[in-house]
């Protein structure tokens, strides 16, 4: 499983039984490959693949760029889990809406980023786009993508499942 965007996190319990190889643009975080997600280059295929919140660092021209990518990574019948903030429901207020691992987590760091990640230097951790699950939806099959589903789940995130 290629998980794009990794960070500092580990594969989710759910995905454990696949071997994980990491992608970050961010070299600091040690991961397998250091890559752009919109220009993968020459890796895979790859059975599976997770982009846990990456897709809203993208500006918005960029996200179908990224999907594409994903998908040509791909085996036939490979599927990518992509989660993003769901922003159907939120408002970019300072109001707490859930507190996460790193934090309290306010509208404003739903719509523009974690702030006190961009308060350190870390601006590539700044949101460029945003998503419904109309328009993960509408990405997901625009990238080519088929017999996929969104759905919002808890502390506003949403998910996407496309196959490739």
């Amino acid at each position: 499983m290629l998980h794009v965007g990794a960070g500092y996190a580990k594969l989710p319990d759910w995905l454990n039984h696949y071997r994980e190889v990491r992608l970050d643009i961010d070299p600091a975080t040690s991961p397998d490959i250091v890559g752009d997600m919109k220009e993968l280059g020459d890796i895979g295929p790859y059975d599976a693949l997770l982009a846990n919140h990456c897709l809203e660092h993208l500006y918005p021209h960029e996200v179908g760029k990224a999907l594409q990518e994903f998908r040509r990574v791909l085996i036939p019948g490979g599927f990518a889990a992509v989660f993003v903030p769901d922003l159907e429901d939120a408002k970019p207020t300072d109001e707490i809406l859930f507190v996460s691992p790193a934090g309290p987590i306010r509208g404003l760091d739903l719509f523009y980023g974690f702030r006190p990640a961009l308060a350190v230097g870390m601006e590539h951790m700044a949101h460029h786009t945003g998503f419904t699950q109309h328009s993960l939806k509408t990405a997901l099959e625009q990238a080519g993508f088929t017999g996929g589903t969104t759905a919002r789940l808890t502390s506003y995130n949403l998910m996407g499942i496309g196959i490739k």
